[in-house]
């Protein structure tokens, strides 16, 4: 069964997960992104399906393209921005000890999440 949820910025659905892994698939609408964060028990690997990304990363800008990937360590600062015109879609890969939601310590946030 796959679980979906929405967020002010797009949505996600697991798409798989056990203990130290879930795998999520994730929709960032036009002109929006998600909170900058960090995460203490998970590392996340994001690989874009669609569409092109702003990834910030600590304090680097990454633009990644369709079929390209980011690794984010834990603890590593970490955001995802859709400049585009239509949807960014990614797949999540989370590891760690770890993968409750709640895992998430918010920086900045464009919908006062903070």
């Amino acid at each position: 069964m796959i679980y979906k949820e929405e967020r002010p910025w797009g949505s996600f659905e697991i798409l798989y997960e056990e203990k130290s892994l879930k795998v999520k698939r994730i929709i960032v609408k036009p002109g929006q992104r998600l909170s900058l964060q960090s995460h203490e028990h998970r590392s996340e690997n994001w690989v874009i399906l669609r569409g092109n990304a702003i990834v910030q990363l600590d304090e680097e800008k990454i633009l990644l393209a369709p079929n390209q990937s980011v690794f984010i360590n834990k603890k590593a600062k970490h955001r995802i921005e859709n400049k585009g015109n239509s949807e960014v879609i990614f797949v999540e890969i989370q590891t760690g000890s770890y993968l409750g939601e709640d895992d998430i310590i918010r920086y900045e946030d464009d919908y006062n999440r903070v």
